[in-house]
């Protein structure tokens, strides 16, 4: 009787642990974090990191760049917010840190409409299907990296997406499919400021570009997946 029972609380720990993983690589599968989904602490990345800085720019606790990355600046800022309000002063932003930010919603706040995000992943799905969703937030955050640098680029989504030659999914129509979920969140990413390319306008493949002679000469950001972007 004992070892049956020992045996169905077994089983029970099994199938727990079993839903617990499934869960998580669902999560990590697409990857875009609402504030509030995790804590949040020094060295972390992301879309909620971006939503974070946003939030408490708005407060005027930070005044870096926003790029959905948990540097020094931010931990200062957190910290800054969290002696403000009599709390706990270490620079991690856990529930009751979060509930003394302005709770809007950051696309209304930042004019991001839902065909912004549709046409940012329909080029993001076409340009790098196949890619982790960090390749493919990558992919979205260079392209509005070249809305902001506008000496260079047109300053719309739009325009740069159009521009002639740029981006081969609209040569070859990779860009006319209906992007999937994961490419959806990862353009909502990038428009909220998440970069991992550290402010890139370029990116390509080695493996299957035809002309490097011009790109190699432009600084190496880093490497993401098949991606390498540069600057």
């Amino acid at each position: 009787m004992i070892y049956r029972n020992l045996k169905r609380v077994f089983m029970i720990l099994i199938i727990t642990l079993f839903i617990f993983v499934s869960y998580v690589n669902v999560l990590k599968a697409e990857d875009f974090y609402e504030l509030g989904t995790r804590v949040l602490e020094y060295g972390d990345e992301g879309s909620d990191v971006a939503i974070l800085q946003q939030r408490l720019t708005k407060l005027n606790f930070y005044n870096g760049k926003i790029d959905g990355i948990y540097g020094m600046k931010t931990v200062e800022a957190v910290r800054q917010l969290q002696q403000t309000y009599e709390l706990k002063v270490d620079g991690i932003a856990g529930e009751s840190t979060i509930k003394y930010l302005p709770d809007n919603n950051i696309y209304n706040s930042m004019d991001i409409s839902r065909d912004q995000i549709i046409l940012l992943a329909r080029v993001i799905h076409g340009e790098a299907r196949g890619e982790s969703f960090l390749g493919k937030v990558a992919v979205g955050s260079v392209i509005l990296n070249r809305v902001e640098d506008k000496k260079n680029f047109p300053n719309t989504i739009r325009e740069v997406i159009l521009e002639r030659g740029q981006f081969s999914s609209l040569i070859d129509g990779q860009a006319n499919l209906f992007p999937d979920q994961m490419s959806i969140n990862a353009a909502r990413a990038a428009l909220v400021g998440y970069d991992p390319t550290y402010e890139s306008i370029f990116f390509y493949n080695p493996e299957v570009a035809t002309n490097l002679t011009w790109i190699s000469k432009r600084p190496v950001i880093k490497k993401i997946g098949d991606h390498v972007f540069a600057r």
